[in-house]
């Protein structure tokens, strides 16, 4: 056997080793469950079901309602990107998904989702619905953010 031949072997040996390490890869690492996205605010999502559902966007009193019958933030008809899922049943990890976006976990009496309601802050086609920080629902609100 000449020297080109051992060349042609030792070649053709290199790249089918070079093909086996690149086809091989590297071994999958599981990495978990994708993150939320950097700086979303995720308070406690079972307190959203269980006090900010039913006492700050949908309580019984129509006219403190955020989706009762005018439907300002009803996900079919609404009139802003606050638009909730209305029909039962309640879509409360949609629901949920959509209110995050209007908080601010850094500092939570800044969050859109109660400056725009609340008397005197900020201005909301629906008027002011709670008449100062004081209200209860507020107060419910305000216990959404651990101290």
């Amino acid at each position: 056997m000449g020297l080109p031949a051992i060349a042609g072997q030792r070649l053709a040996l290199t790249v089918a080793l070079c093909c086996l390490f690149f086809c091989a890869g590297c071994p999958t690492v599981d990495l978990g469950d994708t993150p939320p996205d950097i700086g979303q605010c995720r308070p406690d999502r079972q307190y959203y079901i269980d006090v900010i559902w039913p006492r700050f966007l949908a309580p019984a009193q129509p006219t403190r309602s955020c989706v009762a019958a005018a439907g300002c933030h009803d996900a079919q008809s609404g009139r802003s990107a606050l638009r909730l899922s209305t029909v039962a049943p309640i879509e409360h990890d949609r629901n949920y998904q959509v209110v995050t976006r209007f908080l601010n976990c850094s500092t939570p009496l800044a969050s859109e989702l109660l400056t725009k309601p609340l008397a005197g802050i900020e201005a909301h086609q629906g008027g002011d619905i709670f008449p100062s920080s004081a209200d209860a629902a507020v107060v419910d609100f305000q216990g959404w953010f651990p101290q």
